[in-house]
């Protein structure tokens, strides 16, 4: 999934990486749905809750990409990208966290009401 959506994404705009910034930023609000859908709202057993985070989207981010796109950046002499970069990401990922939060309490409340 990483390497097809992130191949969809011009990952050379301006030597900048936003691919991986695309892959990270989407995996952050599907790892605050599936947490919060699971925690508060109870829609998933203990097993799926452990394998959708840790299988499926540990499989899907890409720390380890993120870093050594970073790295190649500052080898680049690109220190403003790479600043670029480390603070999108991080604070992208942070609101897609909230998002998928946001999403799955007031999505996971609504299918309740519906299904009682």
């Amino acid at each position: 999934m990483r390497y097809t959506l992130s191949g969809w994404i011009p990952n050379n705009f301006v030597n900048f990486p936003v691919g991986t910034l695309v892959v990270n930023v989407s995996s952050s609000f599907l790892l605050g749905l599936i947490m919060y859908l699971s925690e508060y709202q109870g829609f998933f057993g203990e097993e799926t809750r452990i394998f959708l985070p840790i299988g499926l989207i540990g499989g899907y981010t890409t720390l380890s990409t993120f870093s050594y796109e970073s790295f190649r950046l500052l080898d680049d002499s690109k220190l403003t990208l790479m600043v670029i970069n480390l603070m999108a990401t991080v604070l992208f990922s942070m609101f897609a966290v909230y998002l998928g939060k946001i999403v799955a309490l007031n999505v996971g409340t609504h299918l309740l009401r519906g299904i009682r």
